[in-house]
């Protein structure tokens, strides 16, 4: 169950989709998620990222206003964060060094991402 790997952890939202932010924040913070963010832009990802010092997962949009936000997933990867894309483009566009992040494709369904995060920050 997700919900007893992911209590009070510290988990990064990044998506510029109101609504499904919005759904995310309520879901990881409903099982007792400490939830960072969410934030919609790479600019304010990055920024969130060097501010907190306790991240231990995300949920990365690949697409974030137009900007596509593998920066913010090189950052993640350089702290050794678990995290999860969303996208609604097929895995071409995902870059070979990310070829091992798990990929949820929109719509998504937002329990399987919770239960998918909450295997990585488990282990």
């Amino acid at each position: 169950m997700p919900e007893r790997a992911l209590r009070d952890r510290h988990i990064l939202i990044v998506e510029d989709e109101y609504m499904l932010a919005d759904e995310l924040r309520c879901a990881f913070g409903g099982i007792g998620g400490m939830v960072l963010g969410p934030v919609g832009t790479v600019p304010d990802a990055l920024a969130l990222i060097a501010r907190e010092r306790r991240i231990e997962g995300a949920v990365l949009d690949v697409n974030l206003r137009g900007e596509m936000a593998f920066p913010v997933a090189d950052r993640l990867v350089e702290r050794g964060v678990p995290f999860v894309f969303t996208t609604g483009y097929d895995e071409s566009i995902i870059p070979d060094r990310f070829s091992n992040i798990l990929r949820c494709e929109k719509p998504i369904a937002v329990f399987r991402i919770m239960r998918a995060l909450g295997r990585m920050v488990r282990n």
